[in-house]
């Protein structure tokens, strides 16, 4: 395997070292939603789980101080490069969600998690599938950012979170509302599936979550805003 190299949201290029996440079709769907936010210069954005660090060189292109997270060292070199090349300033740190940042609070927070559901229940500790796999439901990620989200936004602050309609948008709605926030879908499409859902659509099929006929993924991004 090699370093590639992807396209960014607005139509750029980012590096992407081996096992890191490259952008595509949701990161593109979540780039939409965080432009409709209309980001202003100076307002503070946390990235978790920014793989190549292409949504958080698009809100820093917007003129947001951005903060970036992800779990895996090639992750955040990548990002911290295609901050480099890009020019711009953005802080990237290694950790397990959000936890390097303390108790800091943000104005957006934005995530394209970890949401294919996997066979096993246990997340993987090495390897590229650490960018996709999230148990066999598929929210063993998603439902943490819904708990975590509340004491990461300031009053009026807004999460924008992409995952499958396999991993069920209603949950995470339900989450999010008895975290005392007011969310809502956004966002839908439905995009051809790609090389891992292909690489286990028995076992998906087997358990109802996706039809014999089906050849397609229903994408959703979620808004919340904090009260």
């Amino acid at each position: 395997m090699s370093t590639t190299v992807a396209t960014t949201p607005r139509g750029g290029r980012v590096l992407t070292l081996p096992g890191v996440y490259a952008p595509q079709h949701d990161t593109f769907l979540l780039a939409d939603a965080l432009r409709r936010e209309g980001l202003c210069p100076g307002r503070d954005l946390l990235d978790i789980g920014t793989g190549s660090g292409a949504l958080a060189l698009h809100a820093a292109r917007m003129g947001a101080r951005v903060t970036a997270v992800d779990i895996t060292r090639r992750a955040v070199l990548t990002a911290r490069l295609n901050a480099l090349l890009a020019g711009r300033r953005i802080t990237v740190h290694r950790g397990d969600l959000a936890g390097p940042v303390g108790g800091r609070r943000y104005d957006v927070v934005v995530s394209n998690p970890p949401y294919v559901p996997a066979p096993s229940a246990a997340l993987p500790r090495t390897g590229a599938a650490r960018a996709w796999d999230a148990g066999r439901d598929g929210r063993a990620v998603v439902d943490r950012i819904c708990a975590a989200a509340p004491s990461l936004l300031r009053p009026d602050g807004v999460l924008l979170m992409v995952h499958s309609g396999l991993c069920d948008a209603d949950r995470t709605l339900e989450r999010l509302s008895d975290a005392g926030m007011r969310a809502a879908v956004t966002d839908r499409a439905l995009v051809p599936f790609g090389p891992v859902l292909r690489s286990r659509l028995e076992w998906l099929r087997s358990r109802g979550l996706i039809a014999q006929d089906t050849d397609t993924e229903e994408l959703v991004v979620i808004r919340a805003e904090r009260a």
